[in-house]
């Protein structure tokens, strides 16, 4: 659930970026009418995993998750390219997440 959440809070956020030439207020209410639908699976999903999981531990998992699904994002909707820079700095922060499951 939480994956699906990022999918479309990803295309809420970054999406529009596809359509540089759309009126901003357009973009805003389908960023809107997409972020609805993100809710009904992050909350959900967040409730659920907190019985198993600290609020410390979901917010990392969901931070893990942004990052793999922007580059893929990134990637074949957005057409743009990821560094290597940028992937180490992804490294860096998955390894900062470790820590929070491991302490």
């Amino acid at each position: 659930m939480l994956v699906a959440s990022n999918v479309f809070m990803t295309f809420a956020w970054y999406g529009h970026l596809k359509f540089p030439a759309q009126a901003l207020w357009v973009v805003v209410l389908v960023s809107w009418g997409i972020a609805f639908f993100e809710y009904w699976l992050a909350v959900p999903a967040n409730r659920i995993g907190h019985t198993v999981y600290s609020a410390a531990q979901l917010k990392t998992m969901q931070e893990v998750i942004t990052l793999v699904v922007f580059t893929g994002f990134s990637v074949f909707w957005l057409k743009e390219g990821v560094s290597w820079m940028t992937l180490g700095g992804f490294a860096l922060m998955a390894c900062g997440a470790a820590m929070v499951f491991k302490g």
